[in-house]
């Protein structure tokens, strides 16, 4: 059964994963280990990138050692290693990009370069090498974007985010309203037990015929709206709520109609911003209510993380599918 290491450095996260599986079984991580740069960035209100590539060099060595001994493994008994190769920041792939070539090369192992994207995209599946046709919804602070995939690496981009993404508009938001950050999670504890239908904010592009998403507008309608109160703090639950329900309405509708249009019958959630409860509970009662099967990365996978770079790799590993080492990085690599 082979032995995945496959390390995540793409922006502020710094993550190495050990996992093993083989065609048609459960694939297992052995370990997955993340060290979060948060601490670090939050007094600027958001990624610094020489920061972020600094920590990363301090700290993937005794990461790579510790995830090791975690899983029980010795490094020569990898059978082939992975990295991030993109999208995100440069400075940042670049650390997790070198290790991992400089540790195949060393072991005369294979080596693999992972799209980021794909990682998140595959992440419901990690319990399992079969990836069923579906739906795809990637919401993370970079990304929106809705894929019809019929099995791994055949993936159809239906529609993406046309300016701010979902967790982009999360943490914009956020900031406008002296949240900090990160500003998704902090936005969606501040909207607990607000009235999400105080304030009528737009839902872009909602009744538009394509699969792509609009947030700006929303973004913009929330600045607008901020010089009209005399109390913000007694405002911000109302105004969270209604936020967050038009980010969820926007997501919830077009994906629903993505899977009625297409005729799938599975739906699958990943990303950063598909932790959250309101919207994961918006997407459960849709697809209960048209019969469809709703298919959720666990709440460890939705972040950046290593063990889905680690899957991703593993699906390509099984089918004998390399990169050489001389593979660059791509900060804007594609998905599709």
């Amino acid at each position: 059964m082979p032995l995945l290491l496959a390390i995540e450095s793409s922006c502020d996260e710094t993550a190495v994963a050990i996992l093993h599986g083989e065609r048609g079984e459960k694939a297992v991580i052995l370990a997955s280990e993340i060290s979060s740069q948060i601490p670090l960035h939050q007094p600027y209100g958001g990624v610094v990138p020489e920061l972020a590539s600094r920590n990363h060099s301090l700290i993937l060595r005794p990461l790579v050692e510790t995830t090791l001994e975690m899983a029980g493994i010795c490094i020569d008994q990898i059978d082939a290693f992975a990295a991030t190769a993109g999208p995100g920041l440069a400075s940042s792939l670049l650390i997790g990009n070198t290790a991992a070539k400089a540790m195949a090369c060393a072991l005369g192992k294979p080596y693999l370069a992972i799209n980021h994207l794909e990682g998140h995209l595959l992440s419901p599946f990690v319990s399992s090498t079969h990836v069923p046709p579906h739906i795809a919804l990637i919401i993370s602070g970079g990304h929106t974007l809705l894929l019809r995939v019929e099995a791994p690496g055949r993936y159809e981009k239906l529609g993406s985010t046309l300016d701010d993404a979902a967790g982009e508009a999360f943490d914009k938001v956020a900031k406008m309203v002296g949240l900090p950050y990160p500003g998704g999670p902090n936005i969606e504890r501040t909207a607990v037990g607000g009235n999400a239908q105080r304030f009528a904010f737009p839902r872009g592009l909602l009744h538009e015929p394509h699969f792509d998403f609009s947030f700006s507008g929303l973004k913009t309608s929330v600045l607008y709206t901020l010089p009209k109160f005399q109390n913000l703090d007694a405002e911000l639950p109302d105004l969270c709520a209604s936020f967050q329900q038009a980010v969820i309405d926007v997501l919830v509708q077009k994906s629903m109609r993505a899977v009625r249009e297409t005729d799938m019958k599975q739906l699958a959630l990943s990303g950063g911003v598909s932790l959250n409860r309101a919207l994961r509970a918006a997407f459960q009662n849709a697809c209960d209510k048209d019969g469809i099967e709703l298919s959720l990365s666990d709440p460890a996978l939705c972040t950046d993380n290593a063990a889905m770079i680690a899957f991703a790799g593993l699906l390509r590993h099984l089918d004998g599918r390399h990169d050489p080492f001389d593979t660059p990085i791509h900060p804007n690599l594609p998905l599709v």
